[in-house]
This record gives C-alpha cells, sequence and structure tokens, in this order.
C-alpha cells in the first residue's frame, strides 16, 4: 500500500513540475526563489533578510537581478498568451483617464463636505478643493450613496441613487460638477443585493442604463473579485463604455475588460510587485487599506509600483481621517506621479532596479530615450551618499526630481554614480534625460523643491479623532392635564445601557456616536441618567394624524423627493389610518412634533419608557416573543407596516405600544465636521434576505441603529417613522 502511494505520488510530483515549468521559471528555494501571492508578486530572494534560523540572508547579485527579471517577464508574456491577451480597452480614449487616476477617495455621499442639506445643494467644489487643501487633489472620487444605509426598506442599489437630492437630474449635475474639476466619476454596485427591489432587467443592463444617464466615467465592484465581461458589453451596448474596477483580485483574464482594481496588499518590508500592473503596464490599481492609521506602507508600494491610492477617510461614517505627514506625503507622490505619468505606463517597466543601499529599492521607467526611477527608503533611518550606478552616457542629464535639483554625478571608470539623500521612510524620484528641461518639467522641480523643504518627519503622524455633537432638542411647554394619547414616565435615574449595531469598525474609536458625557464616540455606552418626568405618545404618529397636520399646515418641505411616498393624491391607502406614517425624514418628524407642542424624544427617553427600571431586553420581558410584533417582511416588496394597535403584547411596563419590530422610530441626531447620523431605535418589520450588508436590526432595547444622513430625500424610508415626548410639569 506504501509503495503504491509513493509510486502514485512520484508520477504526480512528475507531471506537475513540468506545468508549473511552463508557467514560469519559479524553482522553489532556487536562485530567483518567486512566486505569485494572489495580487503581488514578491522581488529577488536575496532581498528578504532573514535570521539564522532561517537560513541567513544573502546578498544579491547582478545576476539574482537578471535572472529574476527573466523570469517575471517570461512569467507575463505566458500569461498573456494564456488568457488571450487582448489589449484592445486600454486604446479607448474613452478609458485613458485611468490610466494616470493617482488619487481616488471613496466618498460617503453622507458627507458633509460634499453636500449642504440646509441650502439644499452639492458642494463638489467645497469637497474638492479641501482634498487639494490637505493632500493635494484627486484624480477621480467613488461615490457611495448604498451600504449601510441600503435594506433598512427595499430600495435598491439603484434606486439609492434615484433618491439622492435632486433625483436623476441633480445626480446628472453634480457629476458634472466634477467633471468640470477634471475629475472622474464612479459608483458602486453590489451584486450581493439580492434581497432588496427587483430591478426589472438584467443588473448588466440595469447598471450600464443609468451610469449613461447620470454621465458617469466607472464602477466599482463591491466584494467581486473581477467583473464580468457582461457588465462591459453591456456598457457599450448603450453607447458609454464604463471603467470598471472590482475590488478583490480578479483572474488574470479580467485585467482585459477590467482597466482598474483595488490593491488589497500585504506590506513586507521588501515591496511587492501587483500582478496585474505587471501584467499591463496601463493598468490602474489604487490600493485600498482603509482601516490602517499610518499610510506610509500605502504610498510606498503605490509609489513603487507607479500606481494609486484609495485615499478612504470617511469610512460608513466614521472618520479616519490622513495625518499631516501622510497628507504632505501624498502630495508629493501625487504630484511626481501625476508629472511621470507617461513613464509610469512602459513596457519597458523594470522593478527592483538594483540600488546601492540596503531596504532601498527602485522601479526604473524607460520612455523613448529618457528614463525615470521611482524610489522608496523603506528603512527607518535617513540615508545619504551613492545612491545609484549607471552606466557613463556622453550628454546626459540626471535630476533629483523629488527634490528638484539637478545631480552632477561622479564618474568611478565607466560608471556613474548619483548622490543624493533619501530621508526615512521618504521618496526618491531621478530623471535621466538628454534633451533640454521643458517648461512643465522645470514647474515640477520647483513645486517639488518647494514641497521638499520641509522634512517629513517632522509632521505629525497622530491621527484626529473628530468629536461629536448631539443636536439639542428646545424644551416643550408642559401640557395642562393629561394629553390625549400619551403616557407619563416619572422621574427617575435610568441605567442607560446601549451599544452600536454597526456591522464594521468593531470598538475602534470614532465607532457609533458620543453622547455628552463620553469624550469621544465608541460603540458601547453605559452611564446613569437622571430623567425627568416626561409625557411619550402611546403609539408611533399615525398616518391619520399626520394628515391632521398637513390639513391644517399645508406642510410642504423644500426637499419633497420621497416625501409620504406611499400616499395617492394627498392621502394615505385605503385601510393605513391607523398605520405609523413613513416615508417622513428627521426635519419632517421635527415639523409635526413642533405643530403639536411636542418635541422628539431622547434616546434615553425611548429607552426608559420602553425597558422600565429592570434593565429588560424587550419591553414585555426578556426573552422574544415573536406575537409581540408584526410577522418580518422578508421578500423584495414591502407589504407596509401593521396597525400600530396590532400588538397589545408589545407593551412595556409603563403601558406604551409598538415599540419594537414594526418601523423604526427616530430619536436624536448626532454630528461632526464630516457626518450627520441619526439614531434609529425598535427595528422593523422589513428584512430583506441574501446578504450580511444589508442595515442590521436592533431589536433589543440595549441596541440602537445609525442611520447616515444626507438630505431627506435619501433619509426617508418606509420602514422608519416616529413618537413624540413632551414635558411635564
Amino acid at each position: 500500500m506504501t509503495c503504491r502511494f509513493l509510486h502514485v505520488l512520484a508520477l504526480v510530483l512528475i507531471c506537475v513540475a513540468p506545468a508549473l515549468g511552463q508557467d514560469s521559471g519559479y524553482v522553489p528555494g532556487g536562485a530567483s526563489g518567486w512566486d505569485p501571492e494572489w495580487q503581488q508578486i514578491p522581488g529577488p530572494a536575496c532581498l528578504t533578510m532573514r535570521g539564522a534560523w532561517e537560513g541567513r540572508s544573502t546578498t544579491c547579485t547582478p545576476e539574482d537581478h537578471a535572472n529574476w527579471l527573466a523570469d517575471v517577464t517570461h512569467w507575463r508574456n505566458e500569461r498573456r498568451i494564456r488568457i488571450g491577451y487582448d489589449d484592445s480597452r486600454y486604446d479607448l480614449p474613452v478609458l485613458k483617464w485611468t490610466q494616470s487616476s493617482f488619487m481616488q477617495p471613496q466618498m460617503m455621499v453622507q458627507d458633509r463636505f460634499f453636500y449642504d442639506p440646509v441650502a439644499h445643494r452639492y458642494t463638489v467644489d467645497r469637497y474638492a478643493d479641501d482634498t487639494v487643501k490637505r493632500y493635494g487633489g484627486i484624480d477621480a472620487v467613488l461615490i457611495w450613496p448604498t451600504y449601510p444605509n441600503m435594506g433598512i426598506d427595499n430600495r435598491n442599489q439603484h434606486d439609492m441613487i434615484r433618491c439622492m437630492p435632486g433625483g436623476i437630474a441633480g445626480v446628472r449635475q453634480m457629476v458634472a460638477d466634477f467633471h468640470r474639476r477634471g475629475i472622474r466619476v464612479l459608483f458602486p454596485m453590489m451584486m450581493w443585493d439580492q434581497g432588496t427591489r427587483d430591478p426589472g432587467k438584467s443588473w448588466p443592463s440595469a447598471i450600464a442604463t443609468l451610469m449613461a444617464e447620470i454621465g458617469a466615467d466607472g464602477i466599482n465592484g463591491d466584494t467581486q473579485d473581477g467583473v464580468p465581461r457582461a457588465f462591459v458589453e453591456a456598457s457599450e451596448r448603450v453607447g458609454h463604455p464604463l471603467a470598471f474596477e472590482p475590488e478583490g483580485g480578479p483572474p488574470d483574464e479580467a485585467v482585459t475588460y477590467n482597466v482598474l482594481t483595488w490593491g488589497q496588499f500585504k506590506f513586507p518590508f521588501d515591496p511587492r510587485v501587483d500582478r496585474y500592473k505587471w501584467l499591463e503596464p496601463r493598468h490602474m490599481v489604487n490600493i485600498s487599506d482603509r482601516w490602517n492609521r499610518d499610510k506610509t506602507n500605502d504610498l510606498q508600494f503605490a509609489f513603487f509600483n507607479g500606481i494609486g491610492w484609495e485615499s478612504w477617510e470617511n469610512i460608513w461614517g466614521i472618520w479616519n481621517g490622513i495625518t499631516p505627514r501622510d497628507s504632505e506625503a501624498t502630495r508629493r507622490v501625487a504630484t511626481i506621479e501625476r508629472g511621470i505619468a507617461p513613464f509610469l505606463v512602459s513596457m519597458d517597466w523594470e522593478p527592483f532596479f538594483p540600488m546601492l543601499d540596503f531596504g532601498v529599492f527602485a522601479s526604473r521607467w524607460p520612455l523613448g530615450e529618457e528614463t525615470v526611477w521611482t524610489i522608496i527608503n523603506r528603512n527607518e533611518y535617513n540615508i545619504t551618499g551613492p545612491q545609484m550606478e549607471l552606466p557613463v552616457e556622453q550628454g546626459m542629464h540626471y535630476f533629483d526630481l523629488y527634490h528638484g535639483l539637478e545631480l552632477t554625478p561622479e564618474q568611478r571608470g565607466d560608471k556613474a554614480i548619483l548622490i543624493f539623500s533619501l530621508s526615512a521612510k521618504d521618496y526618491g524620484a531621478v530623471l535621466a534625460t538628454k534633451s533640454p528641461l521643458t517648461e512643465t518639467r522645470k514647474e515640477l522641480m520647483r513645486k517639488m523643491q518647494t514641497l521638499t523643504a520641509t522634512p517629513l518627519a517632522s509632521l505629525s503622524d497622530r491621527r484626529t479623532i473628530l468629536n461629536q455633537q448631539m443636536v439639542e432638542a428646545a424644551a416643550t411647554k408642559p401640557p395642562a392635564g393629561t394629553p390625549a394619547g400619551m403616557v407619563k414616565i416619572p422621574e427617575g435615574d435610568f441605567l442607560f445601557k446601549v451599544h452600536g449595531i454597526e456591522i464594521e469598525g468593531f470598538d475602534d474609536i470614532g465607532v457609533d456616536v458620543q453622547y455628552p458625557w463620553e469624550d469621544s464616540p465608541r460603540r458601547y455606552h453605559e452611564h446613569v441618567v437622571h430623567v425627568k418626568s416626561y409625557w411619550i405618545d402611546k403609539y408611533p404618529v399615525t398616518n391619520a394624524e399626520f394628515k391632521k397636520f398637513l390639513d391644517v399646515t399645508h406642510y410642504q418641505p423644500t426637499d419633497d423627493l420621497n416625501f409620504l411616498r406611499d400616499w395617492q393624491n394627498g392621502t394615505y391607502p385605503e385601510g393605513w389610518g391607523d398605520k405609523p406614517v413613513t416615508w417622513v425624514s428627521l426635519e419632517d418628524a421635527r415639523a409635526y412634533a413642533a405643530w403639536a407642542g411636542k418635541r422628539l424624544p431622547r434616546e434615553w427617553e425611548w429607552q426608559y419608557a420602553a425597558e422600565g427600571t429592570d434593565g429588560r431586553l424587550y419591553p414585555w420581558g426578556n426573552e422574544w416573543d415573536a406575537s409581540a410584533v408584526p410577522v418580518p417582511d422578508k421578500g423584495r416588496t414591502m407589504r407596509g407596516p401593521d396597525a400600530v394597535s396590532a400588538h397589545p403584547k408589545g407593551a412595556s411596563p409603563y403601558g406604551v405600544m409598538d415599540l419594537v419590530g414594526n418601523v423604526w422610530q427616530w430619536t436624536d441626531e448626532f454630528l461632526d465636521e464630516h457626518t450627520r447620523a441619526g439614531i434609529l431605535r425598535g427595528g422593523s418589520y422589513y428584512k430583506p434576505q441574501g446578504s450580511i450588508w444589508y442595515f442590521p436590526q436592533a431589536y433589543k432595547l440595549t441596541e440602537h441603529g445609525k442611520l447616515l444622513l444626507m438630505a431627506a430625500s435619501m433619509d426617508r424610508s418606509a420602514a422608519l417613522g416616529f413618537r413624540c415626548a413632551q414635558d411635564a410639569q
């Protein structure tokens, strides 16, 4: 049995070894010693420092570099044959912009620099100017209107775009405003969005049609390891070719039609070559590393590869801002890359060009008779002295582009030695040319000389935590006597214990909200609140009650998109009078409350009325009771909420009804410099299926939902209503 097994194993190894050899010259433990690791290709094995227990480090020889370069070049050539490589999409004029799109933030539509809900207008210039001021500006923007809010009702990913302020016309003008600034615009697509409203056509067709309608330039494939060719073909059928950018590493053949990719990198000391950039040097990768607080690795690996960075700071409403040091490094990297962009698509790119100092890595980018090197110092110390050794060439001039200086080589025999400085964890760039400097290059040199006058090391690398403010609610006049339809809650000390149910962020500082007694936003909250006596509505506000408000006040919001969306001809559907009113924004709810002489409840008031004083998990006790709440709707269409009086078993200790499981309810609003959010309580009956990424439910009284706020048109929802409170004597 053992002999037969070994014989079979030997045959397998004999068969497999040539197959490996056909695709590359990789030999485990050999001189070149590399193997593609998903999206990254390691350099020569000699570049990796090894301890004595690992066989010790070896010194790189010219042969090591030559063998490695020949091997990876052979691999590239063979891979292109194997995948039937076709570079026609890279030649399309409409997609040329991707090849120099180095800086691309993911921008939440709820970012307050992007939209002003008071003036009811997009503020594209304010957003773009802020990126210029802080880190040198952007080349494209990925506008994100969907997750984490999507799934609060059955609006699908495209409905979320249509619900943005101004509808399709407003979005189209906003995209045009970015184009006026020379900034390309992408939107995301979520193929996991199969639980909300069916678009009624194939997703490739739906996406292509909508993007053509609003004039967008590209699509980011959220969670996708390659965007299928069907989406490319659909965009071309409608005469609006799109640049597709999958989040994950696609199959190699997808590089022929996905002209962009996110870079999900690992960051060892010696950099890695991006697999897709190596297969097609015109392919643009934007490294995405949103949670890391130090962006040095991202920027150095990007500069080494001649690619870009996803300058993502507003992460689902959690601010992870770029530090002053990283901001300045981004400005310098972007300035150099934009200035040498034609070099960075060279098919003759040579990664790991031999440098003279350990820990210094360079890529060589030849273009015609000129060459540029992009250089990074991975060491934690400064390096001065000889850096590069090149053959002597008559008439060749060398320029330190990074510091804006001309270099005078020191000749040693037939070698020209370039001497310049590299600060710790810093960057370098060298140009070799026989031509006089153009005015454009002179301007680049002047700009870089000014920028690098300040050492990066002198700038702070500390992250700024944005403090939040809770929007105050004006006190109300106490009622005379017992107000109809309200329950009085007694004064007392209440242990307010709650946590946010955000899908991402774990317990990082900045997640969820910051109450007045806290010094920073965080997910978990516990505090004894002294609550003065107040009145709270026994039931959520119903359609019939809201109609009385409209009949008296003739209220009409300025931003009326989606206002009372399920009403027709000024009234609610037949039989819906006792159902909670929905499709009302926070502003709409406050307007009703003010008319009624009331206000929205503070979150701890809502919870106190629901929980009482015994710390129960649900209004009726500590065990879930499905009969106390509406039957969940798990379909792609919403049937509408139940009547507010339909589930008497859901009563709280104080007799407050319909607190959990019918419709979410507005309470407090929080804001920081970049984001607004509304705290929702109680959960709803609607539970779209098929994905973990939909807005999660918060049925327990120790949980709350956080809805990112942009504008009334976006914030209104079919599963979101409210109840009112009023101060007592």
